[in-house]
């Protein structure tokens, strides 16, 4: 598959697509004024423990709270202090698709009794410092999750400084290259005395011992740094901010398959070139400065796949659509056939299923595009066929073995849909670049026009012992003046045979569609 980096950059925002064979297929911002937290390092205090819950609250100098489960709490804080090295033959390695970063809870804790085994209020008191690390963005009203079990990717490794254990990427098959990559770890760490848990990953497979080793000292440096920085910093601080975006995506992304990498920013061209050099420097001429004057994301259609993103309704090349709806607990995604009305030879099953197969693949590219996460309902076109309701949904799953984020599906069968459940680490593009609609607050409908007259004439009953004989004027937004002269007369006669007078009328477009104000004279 071929694929491209395309990077716009302003000073105050940074987007990136990912192009999989000229169509986009994920989309990453980051603003100045609103960058992510996931991946930093705090050094916290904890606000409030709740034994009901077995979780606690943690003050790491954000907006809100974060929030830190029993589960994602070293046994001892101090631990941290005195890990001791050690290796273990752990093969059970989580997080691969994440680009490398180790799925928190999922991994070889650190020495001592499982804290999973514990209650939080043996673990955790309140006005206790911690060390913590967002592994969730704070989304709505929640604030971030975070963990001690602090994972901080590299680009060929992952360190783990809670734990202990050596553990390698499944993706890495082959026996000697595992034990060379172990040997040179193993060396590393007898040598500098350097303790805590390493994942391999697989873009180390076949690496020199000088790449793999550069990992390790940036590791080193950076865990003496934060330890000293958690004796000096008074809580709540920030001990280690994560990369910024197009770091990450070339640490985590870049690999043979990208023919080329193109950014507008001269600056940020710069640092992509000086990192490229250092972790992949084979791939530095497809490394490019885009410098025309037309927009970059214009240029390679970018934009254009944002605006689509940000609607409910996206349309197939055969005429069928999906519906995407998020809300806070769930996104349904429901598939519809639309204009679609197949060949005049094929029958309806024919066509529902040529519709549903086109879905499922769309589905996925705008799962990706969009960076759904949480629960995710697909509701297809009921079939008939058993065969043909496996055939749509093993072509869904092969989809989604391309997307990076972990998830996994279940199939309801009595009523045709699909759940699938999918990491959210970060709010989704929708989130980032909306915000709720002022007259319907996020709901997505607002009142009739033929609603707000009937409230209207309710409103003046109530009130028309204290109107009747006085002038009284009705102010309304022009949409509603518009319909009480035509469509709804029948609500002014009645309302103007309640006050015994004529009713004045004001149009005023400063009034929210669902406002009216009654003035008595």
């Amino acid at each position: 598959m071929n694929k491209e980096l395309i990077v716009s950059s302003t000073g105050r925002e940074v987007a990136a697509a990912i192009l999989e064979n000229d169509q986009v297929a994920e989309i990453y911002i980051e603003r100045e004024s609103q960058r992510g937290v996931a991946g930093n390092i705090y050094k916290g205090r904890v606000r409030k423990v709740l034994p009901g819950m077995q979780s606690s609250f943690v003050d790491i100098g954000l907006e809100r709270d974060a929030f830190l489960y029993v589960s994602d709490v070293v046994d001892t804080i101090e631990e941290f202090d005195r890990l001791e090295s050690g290796d273990s033959e752990d093969e059970a390695v989580t997080g691969e698709s994440q680009g490398g970063n180790a799925k928190p809870g999922g991994r070889v804790r650190a020495t001592g009794q499982n804290s999973a085994d514990q209650k939080i209020e043996n673990l955790l008191k309140g006005g206790q410092e911690v060390l913590v690390q967002v592994v969730k963005e704070p989304l709505g009203t929640k604030g971030a999750r975070v963990t001690s079990h602090v994972s901080i990717p590299g680009r060929f490794l992952v360190f783990m400084p809670t734990a202990d254990s050596i553990g390698v990427s499944r993706k890495i098959d082959s026996r000697e290259e595992r034990q060379r990559l172990r040997g040179i770890i193993k060396a590393f760490r007898e040598k500098h005395g350097f303790s805590g848990g390493i994942i391999i990953r697989t873009a180390a497979s076949k690496r020199s011992k000088e790449d793999i080793e550069g990992d390790l000292r940036y590791f080193h440096q950076l865990w003496t740094e934060t330890r000293e920085q958690m004796d000096s910093k008074r809580a709540p601080a920030v001990l280690h901010r994560e990369e910024n975006l197009v770091a990450k995506l070339l640490r985590d992304h870049l690999t043979d398959d990208y023919s080329a990498i193109r950014i507008d920013d001269p600056q940020e061209h710069g640092r992509a070139l000086r990192l490229v050099e250092r972790i992949m420097p084979s791939l530095v001429p497809r490394l490019q400065h885009y410098t025309k004057s037309f927009p970059i994301f214009e240029e390679y259609g970018v934009q254009a796949e944002i605006d689509k993103a940000l609607r409910t309704k996206v349309w197939l090349k055969s005429g069928g659509y999906i519906v995407i709806n998020q809300t806070e607990a769930l996104v349904a995604i429901d598939v519809n056939t639309g204009r679609y009305v197949g060949k005049k030879s094929s029958g309806l099953e024919e066509t529902i299923v040529k519709t549903n197969l086109e879905a499922a693949a769309e589905i996925v590219r705008q799962i990706r595009l969009r960076d759904l996460g949480g629960i995710i309902v697909l509701d297809f076109i009921d079939m008939d066929d058993r065969k043909n309701r496996q055939k749509v949904a093993q072509v869904f799953e092969q989809e989604l073995r391309r997307d990076r984020s972990p998830s996994k599906t279940a199939h309801v069968a009595d009523f045709g849909l699909i759940i699938v459940t999918r990491k959210r680490v970060r709010q989704s593009l929708e989130r980032q670049l909306t915000d709720p609609c002022p007259y319907c607050s996020g709901s997505a409908v607002i009142k009739s026009t033929s609603t707000i007259c009937h409230e209207i004439l309710a409103e003046m009953q109530k009130a028309g012992p204290d109107l009747q004989g006085r002038a009284v004027q009705l102010r309304v937004n022009p949409d509603i003046a518009q319909i009480l002269g035509r469509e709804e007369q029948g609500v002014l006669r009645d309302i103007e045979k309640l006050l015994g007078s004529d009713l004045s009328i004001q149009a005023d477009d400063r009034l929210h569609h669902e406002q009216f104000d009654v003035m008595a004279r």
